[in-house]
């Protein structure tokens, strides 16, 4: 199929109110324990930034946003890709100190963002926060596990997580593509945070396309998990320590994108006038696909899908919101 994948076989475990109950609790119980976990306070987030700001986030630089104006104003505004910019300038405007961080929930679901200090700039403070957020992970699963007890043979996500570099993965598997090689690795280490996306590998191609003036290109990576039902690793946050005024003057050189030194967010970052932080999106519809047993987003998030995708899950039972 062109547009659609479903596992021969597949059959939901949950029912569509059952779903719907999971998902409400799933999200609220994640949010609750996370932000205890990570001592992260709920902010309200914005639908849409303005333009000339530099807020709004160009993720893998190729994404077009959507671009409205607002007459009252005499200004253009962006739908929001995601907050990660956003998220820091807020922790600068409300004031936190270190160790104090917020997360949103927003249809970007880009959820936390954490004020630190100049010492936890480093490898092993990242490796630490992407295990809490696992085991945060696990223990939701295990609550859900309780409430519907129709999950239980599914195999559950892996405490233990194992963490690899985008150029160690390439010289593993040279001769496969990224998404292959991150199948590869996943399949044999279930809970895997991929590390330093965005800087161009060995073999002049980056791993994965990543916006220069957000993560820092040698403290980020992706939290992958092997989904059981699809056959594949499932990405379930973009995550980071933040770029520095140093890491953002390389990474903007690197990136050709020198322009962007004139916007107001990235003029203040440049002369130290905002936190050091570390942060990123956690997918909750992801979420919901790998504890709830699915095979398609759209049976945890409503949406428009084409013809070919709704026959595919009806003829296997899911049923897309």
């Amino acid at each position: 199929m062109d547009h659609s994948y479903i596992p021969e076989g597949y059959a939901p475990r949950l029912n569509l109110y059952d779903t719907q109950k999971a998902i409400g609790l799933l999200k609220r119980l994640f949010e609750d324990t996370l932000g205890g976990a990570l001592n992260l306070r709920r902010v309200s987030a914005p639908l849409f930034v303005e333009a000339a700001t530099g807020l709004n986030d160009d993720l893998n630089g190729i994404e077009r946003p959507v671009t409205f104006d607002i007459p009252a104003a005499g200004r253009d505004a962006q739908v929001v890709h995601s907050l990660a910019k956003w998220k820091r300038m807020a922790l600068h405007r409300y004031q936190f100190s270190v160790g104090e961080g917020l997360y949103t929930d927003m249809n970007a679901i880009r959820r936390d963002e954490k004020v630190i200090a100049p010492r936890d700039r480093n490898l092993d403070f990242l490796k630490h926060t992407v295990e809490t957020i696992v085991e945060v992970v696990c223990q939701t699963q295990t609550t859900i596990r309780a409430m519907f007890p129709q999950l239980s043979p599914l195999p559950e996500v892996a405490r233990s997580v194992s963490f690899i570099t985008t150029q160690e993965l390439e010289d593993r598997y040279p001769a496969l593509t990224p998404r292959q090689r991150e199948d590869a690795w996943v399949r044999e280490h279930p809970t895997t945070f991929l590390m330093q996306i965005g800087a161009p590998l060995a073999s002049g191609k980056p791993h994965d396309g990543r916006a220069p003036d957000y993560d820092d290109w040698n403290l980020n990576g992706d939290i992958l998990v092997w989904n059981s039902v699809l056959g594949r690793a499932l990405e379930l946050s973009s995550m980071g320590i933040r770029v520095d005024p140093a890491a953002l003057d390389r990474q903007l050189t690197m990136a050709g994108c020198d322009e962007r030194r004139d916007l107001p967010f990235h003029k203040a970052l440049l002369a130290g006038e905002l936190p050091l932080t570390i942060g990123g999106g956690i997918g909750q519809s992801r979420l919901c696909v790998q504890l709830l047993g699915k095979a398609h987003i759209g049976e945890v998030q409503a949406g428009v899908w084409d013809e070919e995708t709704i026959r595919a899950c009806q003829d296997a039972g899911g049923i897309l919101l």
